[in-house]
């Protein structure tokens, strides 16, 4: 009978094991091995055993002393070319290692990085580890996964990451590597650090619109509110929020930032969602009629990427501002991610698109039962979700129905 491969890497982690305890000091070897296990615990078995006891066990040193010290709040990070001589191992690969709090979207952000640099990702192993440190960042404790630690000091849940991609020699192609990766990853940390305060402001939004409605039909602020409450609900990946005052009227309107309303990835003023976005002439179509016609809300797309969980353009929603006299005189802007839910839930599930997907049904008058009113449905059901969240009523209906007189 053939041996498993889960079989082979349990005893290719038992000789690495075996290994620390004949290298490690006796005080030391128990810890080093509680690592070592930690690590190449969730690694596939193809992953480990292409790969020497020699090279585990130095690719896991490298990983465990270059993590001794690191201030929390503060990634360290790393990408150089593994030598026997200087790193006790070798790899055919450039090697990344990161060391970082834990927090969401880690791993995606950083791949994502590699792949937008033209890199090959090989290898991915990414352990979070609970340990203490003391107060200058130094390890004291590396603590196994249902471990309390003793004493008043709370545990630390770090991310460690080990990727291996295609070489790279030259030293400032390596950099290069380096610092893509720190803006990512500072980009993840002010995006999930804000996280709880966006989610506040959209609140407050609710609570305005609740006390003191702008002078529009009733049933477009009761859509527009019931749509805040669905992406509140853990429907939408929150990256950026920021606040716009409007000044000038009509085709000379502009937007002024309203200085110090940054959250995540917009708590920088300089970051632009829309190329041009302080000159009116410069802004999407869509946009500049938002900006002058009396709508609430408007969902659109950046041409910006995302930086933070999937390298797509991010979704943009925008949010009317009036005064008492029911003048419009500001907007608030989040940018972010509509999860998949939006993706694959029916838009007759989904705030706003159930009300759009309904007027165009009721506009066309086919009977819901008959052959065309099925055929309408399913074309506003299989409509590509992105286009379907910005198209207006009227395009809408008119590409629908052709699309019915094609089939």
């Amino acid at each position: 009978m053939p041996v498993r491969a889960e079989d082979q890497k349990k005893e290719l982690i038992g000789r690495l094991a075996k290994r620390v305890c004949e290298r490690i000091p006796p005080d030391r070897a128990p810890e080093v091995e509680r690592f070592v296990r930690q690590l190449y615990a969730n690694v596939p078995p193809g992953d480990l055993l292409r790969n020497s006891v020699e090279d585990l066990y130095g690719a896991a040193m490298g990983l465990w002393n270059f993590s001794q010290v690191r201030t929390p709040g503060v990634p360290k990070i790393r990408v150089f070319n593994p030598t026997p001589s200087e790193h006790g191992w070798r790899s055919t690969h450039t090697v990344v290692e990161i060391a970082n709090d834990d927090m969401p979207f880690l791993v995606d952000s950083v791949t994502a990085e590699l792949n937008r640099q033209d890199l090959t990702v090989h290898l991915v192993i990414h352990p979070v580890l609970k340990l203490r440190r003391d107060r200058g960042g130094k390890r004291l404790q590396l603590l196994g996964p249902d471990e309390a630690p003793g004493g008043e000091q709370q545990a630390l849940s770090e991310s460690l990451m080990h990727i291996q991609i295609n070489e790279q020699s030259a030293p400032e192609r390596l950099a290069e590597i380096q610092s893509g990766i720190e803006r990512v990853l500072a980009d993840v940390r002010i995006a999930v650090q804000d996280w709880r305060e966006m989610h506040a402001r959209i609140a407050e939004v609710l609570q305005e619109l609740e006390t003191a409605p702008p002078p529009l039909p009733r049933e477009e602020i009761a859509e527009t509110k019931e749509f805040l409450l669905w992406i509140n609900d853990d429907h939408f990946t929150f990256l950026g929020y920021r606040e716009y005052d409007f000044t000038g009227e009509d085709e000379g309107a502009t937007l002024r930032i309203r200085e110090g309303s940054g959250l995540g990835i917009l708590r920088d003023d300089s970051y632009s969602v829309f190329d041009g976005l302080r000159n009116f002439d410069k802004l999407p179509p869509e946009v500049r009629q938002f900006v002058l016609e009396p709508r609430l809300l408007l969902i659109t797309k950046s041409n910006r990427r995302a930086t933070v969980h999937r390298p797509v353009h991010m979704d943009t929603i925008g949010i009317k501002r009036f005064d008492e006299a029911g003048r419009v005189t500001g907007e608030r802007l989040l940018v972010g991610l509509l999860t998949s839910a939006a993706y694959s839930r029916s838009p007759r599930q989904i705030p706003l698109l159930r009300r759009k997907v309904q007027n165009i049904l009721s506009r066309a008058g086919f009977p819901p039962n008959s052959h065309d009113g099925k055929a309408l449905t399913h074309i506003l059901e299989t409509y590509p979700r992105d286009e379907l969240l910005q198209i207006g009523e009227d395009d809408l209906y008119e590409i629908s129905l052709g699309i019915l007189h094609l089939q």
